[in-house]
């Protein structure tokens, strides 16, 4: 058989494979066509791989670079619901055609478990439905809204409301509330799902169900529990709460010259116990120069009160940051937002409403529980750890207050009393390529094993936002009970039975799965009967 010949057979092969595919995409079209009843036409949001939208569209919500090369898994299609009937025939026939299904609302699933699939699966992607509702003290926000289209809404409306969620402006409501949601007001509020009174969720029968005709065994599940594993949430209802007109902030350097060992040391033990009313963070950085390497705390704040009052507060119980008045900053609470969130002073609110991060990078995330106070010589060995790892960073979240008032029952999310802070172990780089990400996930996973001895035990706890694969996952989806357990009682401890038992009630058949998808109870009585 001769070159051209060759070369004819591969030509044709692919103009089966292309055509095979347009039938492919055809047939599920006419799928959601006929499932769906709204105008505009749910064809106008559908996505598929032949469509000029569709990279832009799978990638404008990815917010961890290591998700866009070319060997990552795709879609076969993307639909972007503006109503309630686009995702009611996107369930109808993801179920007809096999597919799995993975619901992103603003991308920042940090092993991209929103986005991608080993399996054949489509997107359902939540951005359109965004809209924010505030009134009299409470508001009703959609999933795919960001955490800084909420705010912005409220500071129309309000100069004395706030509410307790995360501080990266970028974020999407429905993953952040699911997940629980923390921010630099827990201790005061406690976690965005402490102040959750409501959600509007279509469940796997394509039902649309509120808190009354869903339960409150549904309505606890989706509440820290990951809502991907039981429906689709479309809307949530939260209670706003009372801020005063000023707030303080403040940002202190510290380095191993100044005594950041004595200083991280002593913040174990008032960080939890402080007033609920201040929260204080601590990022810590190794310094890898030519001449120098060491160690960088930044000590990073919010108090409800002004200046003065913090001072105070400040010279009682925690002196040795030397926190002075002309460190601090007053303003009103929507501007510490964008303190927080590193804009210059002065900024305008509107960037709020910008939904792309202002900038995107290679990264991984890991968590961690801290329990007991860690030595000074320990924190030693820690900090040369790091130099000597020269990327991880730490940071160090405390909690207590109202935190450790909640029972650990009362959401899926249970970290609450006995907890110091919580640790995120962060890496991120610029490069691209499997050496670069090897090189740094090697690094973090390292500090992590490091960490070992100094964090909470029986179970080593997770935070289900800062989701991490390297806990365990269920294979493609197929939870049984066994792989779910392993990482399950990290994230949720005592609460991940009562998950598996919502779950298997209301989709028993197991189609909202993913890598760390709550399994279904039939999966755990064929585990515990062999």
């Amino acid at each position: 058989m001769g070159f051209l010949s060759l070369v004819i057979i591969f030509l044709l092969c692919i103009s089966m494979a292309n055509s095979d595919h347009l039938k492919q995409n055809k047939t599920i079209l006419q799928c959601l066509t006929d499932h769906s009843i709204a105008s505009p036409s749910i064809s106008s949001v559908t996505f598929f791989p032949t469509d000029p939208s569709f990279t832009s569209t799978l990638q404008s919500y990815i917010r961890n670079l290591r998700f866009t090369s070319t060997t990552t898994p795709k879609p076969l299609f993307i639909v972007v619901p503006s109503h309630v009937s686009h995702i009611q025939a996107s369930i109808i026939c993801c179920k007809t055609h096999g597919l799995e299904m993975r619901i992103r609302s603003g991308g920042h699933d940090y092993d991209g478990l929103s986005y991608v699939s080993k399996a054949p699966f489509m997107i359902l992607d939540l951005f359109n439905l965004r809209s924010v509702s505030v009134d009299n003290g409470t508001a009703w926000v959609e999933s795919g809204a960001t955490l800084g289209e909420l705010f912005y809404a409220i500071s129309q409306k309000s100069k004395t409301h706030g509410f307790p969620a995360g501080v990266c402006p970028t974020v999407g409501v429905g993953g952040h509330f699911s997940g629980g949601g923390y921010g630099n007001m827990m201790r005061k509020f406690g976690l965005s799902v402490d102040n959750v009174i409501d959600a509007k969720l279509v469940d796997v029968n394509g039902n649309v169900l509120d808190r009354e005709s869903m339960g409150e065994d549904l309505f606890w599940a989706i509440k820290g529990g990951g809502g991907a594993s039981f429906g689709i949430i479309i809307s949530w209802k939260i209670k706003l709460v009372s801020v005063p007109e000023i707030v303080t902030v403040f940002k202190i350097e510290k380095t191993l010259e100044q005594g950041v060992t004595g200083i991280v040391h002593k913040w174990q033990y008032i960080a939890d116990k402080i007033d609920p009313n201040l929260f204080v963070r601590v990022v810590l950085l190794p310094v890898n120069k030519k001449h120098l390497q060491s160690i960088k705390a930044k000590f990073i704040g919010l108090f409800l009160g002004n200046g003065q009052e913090l001072i105070s507060l400040m010279n009682e119980t925690f002196p040795e940051l030397g926190l002075s008045f002309d460190q601090c900053i007053e303003l009103s609470w929507i501007e510490s937002i964008l303190f927080w969130s590193n804009y210059p002073k002065g900024t305008s609110l509107d960037v709020l409403l910008d939904r792309q991060p202002q900038q995107e990078k290679y990264l991984k995330k890991k968590s961690d529980y801290v329990q007991e106070p860690i030595s000074k010589e320990n924190l030693e060995g820690i900090w040369n750890k790091m130099i000597e790892l020269k990327r991880p960073a730490l940071t160090l979240n405390p909690y207590g207050g109202k935190m450790s008032e909640i029972s650990e029952f009362e959401t899926p999310f249970p970290h609450r009393a006995g907890n110091i802070y919580k640790i995120q172990y962060s890496v991120t780089w610029k490069d691209d390529g499997v050496e670069a990400s090897d090189r740094s996930l090697d690094q973090i996973r390292k500090l992590y094993d490091y960490m070992t001895p100094y964090v909470s035990k029986s179970p080593r706890s997770s935070y289900l936002n800062y989701r991490d694969v390297d806990i365990g996952i269920n294979e493609n989806g197929n939870a049984s009970y066994s792989e779910g357990v392993i990482w399950g009682r990290k994230y949720f401890k005592g609460n991940f039975q009562r998950l598996v038992q919502v779950k298997s009630k209301v989709d028993p058949g197991n189609f909202f799965r993913y890598e760390q998808s709550i399994p279904c109870l039939g999966s755990w009585k064929s585990i515990t009967a062999e």
